[in-house]
C-alpha cells in the first residue's frame, strides 16, 4: 500500500449525514443534505475483494459521422509500428470531436439489446429480471476514476447518479466550465493528446497483421484521426457482490475477434523514462493502466515510449495481470485491492444511501426533491484525499442535468419506461430505429468518457 496517508478514516466507517455549504463549479452556493463517504486510512489493511473475469455481452461501433451501429466496422487489428514513427503526423487533419455532455445512452441501447436477447432465449419478462440482478451500469472510465480515488491527489471528478429498481446508473457530470475548459486546450496539450490518438493509428490496421499502405502517406499510417469512430464492448462482471456492466472503448485485437475479451489490446503513450523521476512517474501512470484494461477483461497493453517532441522511441507489451507486480514494495507503491476493497465499500454504501426513505430536510427553498425514488437524481463528489459527497439534487438542478432533452433525469425517457414495465406500467414504445443503426443525438455526446 502507498506510504501516503490514504485518508483520516477507516472506510468501515458508516456514512455521515450533515449540512454543508457547497462552493464549487458544480453547484450553486446552497444548504444541502451532505453524505460522506471516507477514504480507507494509510494504516487500514485492504480486506481481498473478489473480481470476477469480464464475460463480454456484445460489441459496437461508431462510424466517422459518429452513428452508432452494432456491427463491428470501427475494429481494428493491431500491427506493431514503425520504427521511430513521428507522432506529430497527420495532426492538421485530425477530426476532434468537440466536449460535449457525456450519457449513458448508447450503453442503454446495448442493455436493451442483451434484455432482448434475454427474453427471446429464456422467455419473456427474462430481460427484465436480468437488469434487476445487476447493481451497476455505466462506463469504464466512471469506475475506474471511482476505484483509484484513494490514491488520486490532483484531479476531483462530478458524477450523477439514479438508483432504479435496485441498479444504479452513473454518468460524468461536467458544468458548462468544464466543457469550455476541455475544449479550449492549450496548444502544447492538445499536440500531446494528440500523440496518443496518433500511436493508435500507427499501431492498428483494417486487416490481421498487414499495416496499412495508402497512397500519399507513410507506410504504416493506418489513416487519419477521427474521434468520431470508436469500437466499444459491453462486458458483464462482479466486484465483491454486485455484478457490473460495463461498456469502453477497444483500442484493437491481436489476430482475430471470435467476440471475447482475450484477444483485447490496450494502447498508451508515455514519455521515454530517463531517469528515476521519469520512472516513478510513469509507475503511478501504470495504475489507471491496470484498471482501465483489467475492468474491460483486456489481457494487453502495448506502451509507446515516445521523446517529449512526439517521436516514437520504443514500444513495450506489458500483460494486464502483471502490472502490480511490476510495483510492488517500492515507495509509494499502488495496491489493487485498496480499490476494489474501496470500490466494494463505496458502492454498496451509495446503494445504502440512494435507497433510504427519501427527506426533503435542508432542501434550498424554492426547489423540492422529488419524491419519487426511481426518478431522484443524486450528485457525487470525488475529491482528492478529502473523500466522497453525495447529495440529492432538486427539481430545477434536475432540470439542468436533463438539458431539455426527452430524458426522466439521466436516463433517456424510453429506457426509464421501458424499466417502468417491471413495476406493473405500461412502457411506452421506445423510438422506431432500424435493428442494426441508431443515430446520436446531436445534443449529447454518448460513449466519449469511457
Amino acid at each position: 500500500m502507498s506510504k501516503r496517508n490514504l485518508a483520516s478514516r477507516s472506510p468501515v466507517d458508516e456514512p455521515q449525514a450533515k449540512k454543508l455549504n457547497l462552493n464549487s463549479e458544480a453547484d450553486a452556493s446552497s444548504e444541502k443534505h451532505i453524505h460522506t463517504i471516507s477514504y480507507p486510512g494509510s494504516d487500514q489493511p485492504a480486506n481481498p475483494v473478489p473480481f470476477q473475469q469480464p464475460t463480454g455481452l456484445l460489441t459496437f461501433s461508431y462510424t466517422p459521422q459518429h452513428v452508432l451501429e452494432f456491427t463491428d466496422s470501427a475494429l481494428r487489428y493491431y500491427v506493431d509500428p514503425p520504427r521511430g514513427a513521428d507522432l506529430r503526423y497527420g495532426y492538421e487533419r485530425w477530426i476532434k470531436r468537440p466536449e460535449e455532455i457525456t450519457r449513458l445512452d448508447s450503453l442503454l441501447r446495448a442493455v436493451e439489446r442483451v434484455m432482448q436477447k434475454t427474453d427471446a432465449s429464456m422467455g419473456e419478462g427474462s430481460g427484465i429480471k436480468w437488469i434487476q440482478d445487476i447493481a451497476v451500469v455505466t462506463w469504464r472510465g466512471i469506475i475506474t476514476k471511482i476505484l483509484t480515488a484513494p490514491y488520486e491527489e490532483r484531479d476531483r471528478h462530478l458524477l450523477n447518479v439514479m438508483y432504479v429498481n435496485g441498479t444504479l446508473y452513473i454518468e460524468e457530470h461536467y458544468p458548462e466550465a468544464r466543457l469550455k475548459e476541455k475544449e479550449d486546450l492549450a496548444p502544447r496539450q492538445r499536440q500531446q493528446m494528440y500523440y496518443g490518438y496518433s500511436f493508435e493509428s500507427w499501431c492498428t490496421s483494417s486487416k490481421p497483421g498487414i499495416p496499412e499502405r495508402s497512397r500519399g502517406h507513410p507506410p504504416g499510417w493506418g489513416g487519419d484521426v477521427n474521434t468520431n469512430v470508436q469500437w466499444c464492448s459491453v462486458v458483464k462482471t462482479k466486484l465483491g457482490d454486485n455484478r457490473l456492466v460495463l461498456g469502453g472503448e477497444v483500442d484493437c485485437v491481436r489476430d482475430r475477434f471470435s467476440g471475447k475479451t482475450d484477444a483485447f489490446v490496450e494502447l498508451k503513450t508515455s514519455v521515454a523514462i530517463g531517469n528515476a523521476r521519469d520512472e516513478a512517474r510513469f509507475e503511478k501512470k501504470m495504475l489507471k493502466f491496470y484498471l482501465q484494461s483489467f475492468l474491460l477483461g483486456v489481457p494487453e497493453i502495448v506502451v509507446g515510449f515516445r521523446t517529449p517532441q512526439g517521436r516514437l522511441t520504443t514500444t513495450q507489451s506489458f500483460k494486464t495481470v502483471q502490472l502490480p507486480r511490476l510495483v510492488r514494495g517500492k515507495p509509494d507503491a499502488w495496491d489493487p485491492q485498496v480499490c476494489f476493497s474501496w470500490g466494494q465499500h463505496f458502492l454498496s454504501t451509495l446503494k445504502s444511501i440512494l435507497s433510504a426513505p427519501p427527506s426533503t430536510e435542508g432542501s434550498p427553498t424554492g426547489g423540492d426533491i422529488p419524491q419519487e425514488p426511481s426518478r431522484q437524481v443524486w450528485r457525487i463528489i470525488i475529491a482528492p484525499e478529502k473523500g466522497v459527497k453525495v447529495f440529492a439534487l432538486d427539481k430545477a438542478e434536475t432540470r439542468g442535468v436533463e438539458a431539455g432533452e426527452d430524458r426522466v433525469g439521466i436516463l433517456p425517457r424510453w429506457y426509464f419506461d421501458l424499466l417502468s414495465g417491471a413495476r406493473g406500467s405500461r412502457p411506452s414504445e421506445p423510438p422506431a430505429v432500424p435493428p442494426e443503426v441508431v443515430s446520436a443525438p446531436q445534443t449529447t455526446h454518448q460513449g466519449w468518457n469511457i
